[in-house]
């Protein structure tokens, strides 16, 4: 399993972890940032008047209201990426990756609009009368190649069946396995509920509302977004008023660090720009998901007599997604200090490394060695051989580093008995482990457990962590109803609708079984399935930026004809 996961991480590395992928991402939403005059800033104000339902029509065409698909979209990225996903960014990247964040939601709004415009713009019915749509229509449609003599080469239909292949694969890659996996281990650690009864409950609770199609599905999510905000609202609140003479530095350290990286500070052992740009863009997509075409498949339901309109209500989404919520957990982290500080934890393997040779936190020149180790810029020995333990500590000259810093006072331990004897390592990482023997100490921490301690350093002190994990479980119950409706209406596409009702079972089988099993190589897997959807849309986007430009301008004549008292933004 480690060798597949090895394999894949690999793959990963050459598409959507290569750098080629982010300058892809932000080219397009640059692109059409300038091609169409600022947007995302021009529109705003506008879009929110759409959302408000202030320009429909009894005779508009859909499943679902604008409100409606705006929170089924934002159900599916609102989830693990604004609590795990921003933590995991600084806590490699610094405040600076925060900053890429942003940027990527500022352009993303663009790439939202555009996307979300053309793909209703080709939406159409499924044979039992439901709205279905999504990239994987208009390249159906636009994106045949014509050659001279005129013969038509169906490269749209193949292109579209690869994307809705790729969404059928990331809605169990990223919006159901990682999802109940992380609520179950969430809940697990704060409430001490086994993970079974957890996955249990929620998949029950899963079929109810899925079996129920879009129409239920955007009942919930209206209902359920909105609550899960406040909840996080009030918890990130009381962390910020309680920090409240750090706010100020925080801001600062996001914005002066972006083109100087960020220095080691505390356990923090530094990153460089290049590597808070990456982390930055990465976690931007991974948390609004703009580009990746997902968005207008739950857009595609919406009541509307023409695209342009729905598109901007999808202008709101990466800034209420990332601006707004993932600016707050930032905020949070930043001023808390959580992020620099080495806390008691219980050390996870795939984030330790085992270095031959003493490396001192108070020495400059071996913290520089290990940030540019840790960056891959630098080689250090790697132990290999047999570790002598004796009552839980290490007899071998070796620095155990554990989330990106040095870990201190670590302990080996079975269950809460010191453990002696000998452990056996390989380049670094031990090897033939029992899952009973275990590594404690003090390190850096990442994900949803760094914010889980920032919640903590407020006026709720350890009340905080159930903010967290009650935020979790809503985000990320909330993404895992959104995610199967993408993945239905790609098998609608791919095989008709009669075969959704076998979707929707394996989904809901699949969220059971991953509340108890290990699902590294899914979140692996659902890196590369991010990729292969964003790749053939942005592609798509880029080939189409005529059709997109008339499109709006068009919705613009019409809107003037059909308000003449309103005001327009174009």
């Amino acid at each position: 399993m480690q060798k597949l996961n090895d394999f894949l991480l690999l793959i990963d590395s050459y598409i959507g972890s290569g750098p080629w992928f982010v300058y892809l991402l932000l080219g397009t939403g640059v692109f059409f940032t300038l091609y169409l005059g600022f947007p995302q800033f021009r529109y705003f104000k506008h879009a929110i008047r759409v959302v408000t339902g202030r320009f429909d029509k009894k005779t508009d065409e859909g499943d679902t209201s604008h409100f409606q698909a705006l929170t089924t979209a934002l159900s599916g990225t609102v989830g693990t990426g604004n609590i795990a996903g921003v933590a995991l960014a600084i806590h490699m990247g610094g405040p600076a990756a925060l900053f890429w964040m942003l940027v990527t939601a500022l352009v993303g709004m663009t790439t939202k609009f555009v996307e979300v415009t053309i793909s209703h713009k080709y939406r159409e019915k499924d044979e039992k009368g439901m709205i279905a749509g999504g990239p994987m229509y208009y390249m159906r449609k636009r994106l045949n190649i014509k050659l001279p003599n005129k013969k038509v080469i169906n490269t749209g239909k193949w292109l579209g069946a690869f994307f809705a292949g790729a969404t059928i694969l990331s809605s169990i890659g990223t919006g159901n396995l990682p999802q109940i996996n992380s609520i179950s281990n969430s809940i697990f650690a704060t409430f001490g509920i086994p993970h079974v009864i957890t996955g249990g409950i929620l998949a029950v609770l899963l079929a109810f509302v899925i079996l129920g199609g879009i129409k239920r599905i955007a009942q919930v999510t209206s209902r359920l977004v909105p609550g899960m905000a406040l909840v996080y609202l009030v918890g990130a609140a009381a962390v910020l008023i309680f920090n409240y003479d750090n706010i100020l530095p925080s801001i600062v350290s996001i914005f002066s660090d972006v083109f100087t990286g960020t220095a080691a500070t505390g356990g923090f052992l530094g990153a460089s720009v290049i590597y808070a740009f990456k982390l930055g863009v990465n976690r931007g997509l991974f948390s609004n998901e703009a580009g990746q075409g997902s968005a207008p498949i739950a857009h595609a339901a919406a009541r509307a007599h023409e695209p342009v309109s729905e598109g901007m209500v999808a202008i709101l989404e990466p800034f209420i997604d990332t601006i707004c919520i993932c600016t707050l957990t930032g905020l949070v982290l930043l001023s808390s200090g959580v992020w620099k500080d080495k806390v008691e934890n219980t050390f996870q393997s795939t984030d330790m490394i085992i270095l031959s040779g003493d490396y001192n936190q108070g020495s400059i020149a071996d913290k520089e060695r290990l940030y540019s180790y840790l960056d891959g810029e630098a080689v250090l020995p790697n132990f290999t051989g047999n570790l002598s333990v004796d009552n839980g500590a290490i007899e071998e000259n070796v620095t155990i580093i554990h989330a990106r810093s040095i870990a201190e006072d670590v302990r080996v331990m079975v269950g809460n008995v010191p453990f002696s004897g000998i452990l056996q390592a390989e380049n670094g990482r031990l090897s033939g482990l029992s899952a009973a023997v275990t590594f404690r100490g003090s390190s850096l921490i990442h994900s949803a457990p760094l914010t889980a301690e920032a919640f903590t350093r407020s006026h709720f002190g350890n009340w905080g962590q159930y903010i967290v994990s009650i935020g979790l479980l809503l985000f990320a119950f909330s993404t895992a109803i959104s995610w199967s409706y993408y993945g239905d209406r790609a098998v609608t596409y791919l095989a008709g609708s009669s075969y959704v009702i076998y979707y929707r079972i394996v989904y809901v089988g699949l969220f059971f079984i991953a509340a108890f099993t290990d699902t590294t190589i899914i979140w692996t897997l659902s890196y590369i399935t991010i990729a292969f959807m964003t790749i053939p849309n942005l592609i798509g986007l880029l080939l189409l930026h005529k059709e997109i430009k008339t499109t709006i301008r068009d919705y613009w004549i019409q809107f003037r004809d059909e308000w003449p008292g309103e005001k327009s933004s174009r």
